[in-house]
């Protein structure tokens, strides 16, 4: 295990994607990681992952299941050093004027459920243990967190909401608990769109076309993947290379606040 690393960490979302990226990222550093993941084939393949995880079946938009996948996590590996919460829904770039008036009202609850209030009640559930252990958390957030055009109102509003949340808690839980988190670029991964929109069967992000495009937008050129973000969960999960960092978002979206005006990177 990487010197300083936390022990122990309950990830949220953690079966596929930018989520899975990070729980293999934290066993291959020593980590002990239990999971909270809805999807029954998912859970059965992070079983695949050995005894450093539990993966538990469950719902993160419920209180109940957030208290019962930290009692198991607990249970199965004695504390808990670290919440990485990386739960996420897309609106699929449903601007306003394409938002049936019909359905607006449920789908700002679909997402606002899961983009916000399932970090509002991971971190109610785990604080008290994250205060005693010292511990931290890590929200994921969104290029959309930052600039406009990532997706629509409802996705831009959900992930300025949540950036909002960490700073709050930022301050909340000190001196005791660190609380960062990381932004995401474009990224190659299977999140879902909102079944109150018809959105289920969406999945443009994993599409070549829509990859082009966001490499093509970012000063790095690069198609990113999850993995790539994993890094920046580790060095926010360390107490020793990050003991004096709380209240920040590491933005790893290929350098889109340095994205220049008349074309896109200096030496293109």
């Amino acid at each position: 295990m990487a010197d300083g690393l936390s022990k122990v960490a309950l990830v949220t979302g953690g079966g596929s994607g930018i989520g899975r990226a990070v729980v293999e990222a934290f066993v291959g550093e020593g980590m002990k990681v239990g999971v909270l993941e809805i999807s029954p084939e998912k859970v059965e393949e992070l079983e695949d992952l050995g005894s450093d995880v539990k993966a538990i079946e469950g719902d993160a938009t419920s209180f109940e299941d957030n208290e019962r996948a930290l009692s198991e996590t607990v249970d199965a590996f004695g504390q808990l050093d670290a919440l990485v919460c990386c739960v996420g829904l897309w609106d699929n770039q449903a601007k306003m004027n394409r938002l049936p008036k019909e359905k607006i009202d449920e789908a700002f609850d679909e997402i606002f459920a899961v983009n916000v209030k399932s970090y509002v009640f991971a971190t109610k559930v785990c604080m008290e243990e994250l205060i005693e252990s010292e511990g931290c958390i890590i929200y994921t957030l969104s290029n959309s967190s930052f600039y406009p055009d990532g997706g629509g109102p409802l996705y831009m509003a959900s992930k300025f909401a949540a950036r909002g949340l960490l700073t709050e808690m930022a301050y909340e839980l000190a001196p005791k608990v660190r609380v960062n988190g990381v932004a995401p670029g474009g990224t190659a991964t299977e999140i879902v769109g909102l079944s109150s929109l018809d959105q289920e069967e969406e999945a443009m992000l994993t599409s070549q076309e829509m990859q082009e495009g966001l490499k093509s937008i970012v000063p790095l050129q690069i198609e990113i993947a999850p993995e790539d973000h994993a890094g920046a969960y580790l060095y926010l999960a360390s107490v020793k290379q990050s003991r004096g960092v709380t209240g920040v978002v590491i933005n790893s979206d290929g350098g889109l606040g340095a994205r220049g005006l008349t074309k896109v990177a200096g030496l293109l």
